[in-house]
């Protein structure tokens, strides 16, 4: 694809990213915000497609936007009531929300600015243009030796598993 195009996309899409992102953590309603975050995670997979990473596009869809962000609805489901906001921020609360998120693009502004100087410029894979094999993906996914991360991804199984019998536990629960 044209460089220019793929910059065309990636500003699209980093500004939704961004718009959606502000409007998860800002809105009155819980489930508007887990639709919020659901359209960010589908950029999140578009900024992979852009990458050429398919096979990660595809996992972030099927599993974070498919599956996690149902996970929250069904929480949100069985703890609130229907008709119940979430209370106003005082101006307090927002000051401290805005300096931390400037404190945080600051030190992700430093961490790109120090490692775009040592980055080599000839290296096809920062780029894209080319696509990690899926055999190395799944051998890093389900390796036990050092960077592979078997552990890391039953340990999450393990929460999820945690996390839907306490939606079973919450919504047998006798209301009185």
């Amino acid at each position: 694809m044209n460089p220019i195009v793929n910059v065309i996309i990636f500003a699209i899409l980093a500004a939704a990213s961004v718009v959606l992102s502000v409007l998860a953590v800002t809105c009155k309603s819980l489930l508007r915000a887990a639709t919020y975050l659901l359209l960010v995670l589908i950029c999140t997979a578009g900024f992979y497609l852009l990458l050429n990473y398919h096979f990660l596009a595809a996992v972030q869809i099927s599993v974070y936007a498919g599956g996690v962000v149902i996970l929250f609805i069904f929480a949100i489901f069985l703890t609130t009531n229907k008709d119940e906001v979430l209370t106003k921020h005082t101006t307090r609360k927002y000051i401290r929300g805005a300096v931390a998120s400037i404190g945080g693009m600051a030190l992700v502004g430093y961490a790109l600015w120090k490692n775009m100087l040592y980055a080599p410029q000839d290296n096809q894979t920062m780029v894209g243009d080319r696509e990690m094999p899926m055999q190395s993906i799944g051998d890093a996914l389900m390796g036990t030796e050092k960077y592979q991360y078997l552990l890391p991804f039953e340990a999450l199984s393990l929460l999820l598993l945690a996390a839907i019998i306490g939606g079973i536990v919450i919504a047998r629960k006798d209301k009185q």
